[in-house]
């Protein structure tokens, strides 16, 4: 492909105006040369022989007239075999090599290969005279806990006979292993590795499919309450300190997936480093080694370069199709949306286009959108099952849900997971409000007697309120049993112990269990007439509640604790 040359025209900020001759598209990536470096950009608008650049490295130094080469390739990623385990910039720059090749201060212009250069145990698949398509196996090899498959790319259009297939032994991951061609002719040699545009979403399935099978975070407030399903999508807004990355580590290790990507798209770099240090330290419940070997972190602190915190949320979710491909199901994080968008916002005002609320993007919710709905489950042409789920924290300044990215997000999820500031400045895990919060899915639990706890929790908090105004000596005591029914349900069914090995994580059939003995004593009518027999009653059974939470399920000890709530709460009952 011939390469299309311009040189720089105007520079404001990372948005640098190009003059050009010739043919350049949407997306497409370009290297502006000055001091001897190639800083890689992409165009984002075109106009009249004139493109707009958004640079992904700092700018210093770009002057008029600098030469600019057009690659003809929009902004894509390499994709393969090595990718899990890896720490990438939003580039797919592997930071560790990057940190190795450059010392504690990156230099402009490097970019290494996303994949090493390793050999891998390649076992064919597809045979010589078979029909193939983009998405189909052509071989296998083995990537830590997973068979990875070598697949025809993404991109190619139509069938491909095959003509030549390696046989099985160790191979270079950058050597040919197959060639293919098509009814026109044209041939194609494929190796391990392949690129894929991170804007295009991936597409080589035979059906998709309503997500209706819950992911199982082993989070009882999520769960029961607030369920999330897989390849469904989910948000958690909530000011800074109210535990979005906490509860971000334990959807991680305890979630019922196969791959985890974390997309840290612009958070601050301590909080980042803090994912960096603790991931490797997390077991995987799973296998009971490190959690990394089934994680990809993107890495894009609020210090690096804007632009590219914005690619960083793109690449995250394009390596989560690739193994959605491979018949995985796949969770991405990502955190926090609220800065991709403030990317967003301040390339918008560069580009000089009207402002909507709060000055982002008026189409604000059009990227968003684009980004949540390449979530989904999927049932690919071998007929196996999989999916995408992406969660997304949201970063509001002063918590105030009510701004434009945290509503553009809420239009388009299926889950609300509220931060409260009041529930986690009370030391409650998770903080999510359980009034506030809603979600579309179906739990583990029954969503008919949830609601039903539900209305008795939306009571309670009504009741406190109005003890907040008369005292409690101006409450009745039938109303006072109903906010301490909702209190209990809020403090031993809704809060868990992270520092607990035995509740840090509670399986669907637990939950089921425990919720049954907790819904049936929020059930009945008791015996109390007296507050302080009443608070008394309460407290005691709260205790009980969290003493049967640290007993190993089905143990006796587990049975016993049961059976001792049961005859506790029914000692009190009205007949």
């Amino acid at each position: 492909m011939k390469t299309e040359t311009g040189y720089v025209a105007g520079v404001n900020g990372n948005l640098i105006k190009v003059d050009f001759e010739g043919s350049v598209r949407k997306n497409e990536v370009g290297y502006i040369l000055v001091d001897d470096k190639r800083l890689k950009g992409e165009v984002i608008r075109i106009n009249n022989g004139e493109v707009s650049m958004q640079i992904y490295e700092m700018t210093n130094g770009i002057k008029v007239g600098d030469p600019v080469e057009f690659t003809g390739e929009l902004m894509s990623v390499d994709l393969g075999p090595g990718l899990l385990t890896q720490v990438f910039d939003g580039l797919q720059n592997p930071l560790p090599a990057l940190a190795e090749q450059c010392g504690f201060f990156l230099d402009r212009g490097v970019y290494l290969d996303a994949i090493p250069d390793r050999d891998w145990e390649f076992t064919p698949v597809a045979k010589v005279g078979d029909i193939v398509q983009a998405g189909d196996t052509i071989g296998t090899v083995p990537e830590g806990l997973f068979t990875h498959r070598i697949m025809v790319p993404f991109t190619l259009k139509g069938e491909w006979t095959v003509k030549s297939v390696k046989e099985a032994g160790t191979y270079n991951v950058r050597s040919t292993i197959a060639s293919i061609e098509n009814d026109r002719g044209e041939k194609k040699e494929l190796s391990m590795i392949f690129t894929q545009p991170i804007k295009q979403a991936v597409k080589c399935y035979a059906e998709r499919l309503r997500p209706t099978e819950p992911l199982v975070t082993k989070i009882r407030c999520i769960d029961s309450f607030l369920p999330v399903a897989k390849g469904g999508t989910f948000c958690t807004p909530g000011p800074f300190g109210a535990g979005k990355t906490v509860l971000q580590h334990m959807q991680a290790k305890n979630s019922d997936v196969d791959i985890v990507i974390v997309a840290a798209c612009g958070e601050r770099a301590g909080e980042v480093v803090e994912v960096l240090k603790e991931f490797p330290e997390l077991t995987d419940p799973k296998t009971g080694r490190s959690l990394m070997e089934r994680t990809i972190i993107i890495c894009n602190t609020s210090s690096m370069p804007v632009a590219a915190r914005e690619a960083s949320c793109y690449t995250a979710v394009t390596l989560a199709e690739y193994y959605r491909q491979m018949g995985l199901d796949v969770l991405l994080l990502a955190d926090s949306t609220s800065r991709w968008a403030q990317a967003m916002r301040e390339m918008s005002g560069r580009l000089e286009e009207i402002p909507g609320e709060d000055a982002f993007p008026a189409d604000l919710e059009a990227p968003i959108a684009a980004i949540e709905e390449r979530a989904g489950k999927v049932r690919l042409h071998d007929g196996s099952l999989a999916s995408i789920t992406i969660g997304g924290t949201v970063s509001p300044a002063g918590g105030n849900f009510e701004e434009p990215v945290t509503q553009a997000t809420l239009k388009v999820v299926g889950a609300f997971h509220g931060l409260a500031r009041e529930r986690s400045d009370a030391r409650k895990y998770p903080a999510i409000h359980p009034v506030d919060s809603w979600s579309k899915y179906q739990g583990v639990v029954d969503m008919d007697i949830i609601e039903r706890a539900r209305s008795i929790l939306i009571r309670s908090t009504k009741v406190n309120q109005m003890m907040k105004v008369v005292g409690e000596e101006g409450t009745s005591a039938e109303d006072y049993i109903i906010y301490q029914k909702g209190e209990l349900l809020d403090s031993v069914y809704l809060q868990q112990n992270s520092f607990d090995p035995v509740d840090e994580a509670c399986v669907p059939e637990r939950q089921r269990r425990e919720f049954g003995v907790l819904y049936d004593a929020m059930m009945k009518t008791y015996d109390l007439s007296d507050k302080t027999e009443i608070r008394a009653f309460f407290n005691q059974l709260r205790q009980e509640f969290l003493d049967w939470h640290g007993t190993l399920f089905e143990s006796p000890e587990f049975l016993e604790q049961e059976k001792k709530i049961t005859d506790f709460y029914m000692a009190k009952v009205i007949d």
